[in-house]
């Protein structure tokens, strides 16, 4: 009898306690922002990779696509807010 090969952990869709844990403490509504666009684990360590600055992962200038993408716009709304109120 062939054994069940467990999915990939980093494929399915993250648990609020995934997001926590690699994006750090979240305030209540861009946690439930998040967990709205169904984001992989995947989606999430990519996320906190761009976030970070890390180049040698993406290459300069690369743009960041899909969710990843959506859960970078979702953490960097307030700092957008305010550099526009700023000036």
């Amino acid at each position: 009898m062939p054994m069940k090969r467990q999915p990939d952990r980093a494929a399915q869709s993250a648990s609020a306690d995934d997001i926590q844990r690699i994006l750090g403490g979240l305030d209540e509504t861009k946690l439930l922002d998040i967990l709205a666009l169904r984001p992989t684990v995947n989606d999430l360590e990519t996320a906190s990779l761009w976030l970070a600055g890390d180049t040698d992962v993406f290459g300069a200038g690369d743009p960041l696509k899909g969710i990843a993408a959506d859960v970078v716009d979702i953490l960097t709304t307030d700092e957008s807010d305010e550099r526009r109120t700023r000036h």
